[in-house]
């Protein structure tokens, strides 16, 4: 899925712009990230969902319970699987893969946080068809996937 819309209010980021000049033709994307409040990036991840695009996504179970914005309780709701990491402090990760496995990949990551305010001095990394790259980040992401938690075990009551 492409995330081709995240930014605050009118404003572009890099994944606006850089992320998501692929939107057609993606298979599947897979996100990392403490939480998700921003309403773009919900929204452009559920609109691939809607599009037959495999949608998953891990989050901090912690982030995702106080965070009043976050969007994850809606991806959840619109069947986009959700998992929530509990074995650390803080899942600190900041991922978005698309296509990890096909021929042209893309590895999204940085301290850029996937949040509506993302106000604070921060960086992007976009790297395309790099697939050794790719898989490594996809086996990590994996690896994070299989400890955590579903998000109506972890959250709902």
């Amino acid at each position: 899925a492409c995330t081709r819309t995240h930014g605050v209010g009118a404003r572009r980021t890099p994944l606006s712009d850089n992320a998501c000049s692929r939107r057609n033709g993606t298979q599947r994307q897979t996100s990392s990230a403490t939480s998700t409040t921003s309403r773009n990036l919900a929204r452009a991840m559920l609109a691939a969902h809607e599009r037959g695009v495999a949608v998953e996504v891990l989050a901090d179970r912690e982030m995702v319970a106080k965070g009043e914005n976050s969007q994850i309780p809606a991806l959840h709701a619109a069947g986009i699987p959700v998992r929530l990491e509990t074995r650390y402090a803080s899942a600190h990760n900041k991922i978005l893969l698309i296509d990890a496995e096909e021929e042209h990949p893309v590895v999204v990551t940085g301290s850029y946080n996937f949040t509506f305010s993302a106000r604070n001095a921060e960086n992007i990394l976009i790297l395309r068809d790099n697939r050794a790259l790719a898989s490594a980040y996809l086996d990590n992401w994996r690896r994070h996937h299989a400890e955590a938690t579903s998000y109506a075990e972890a959250v709902l009551p």
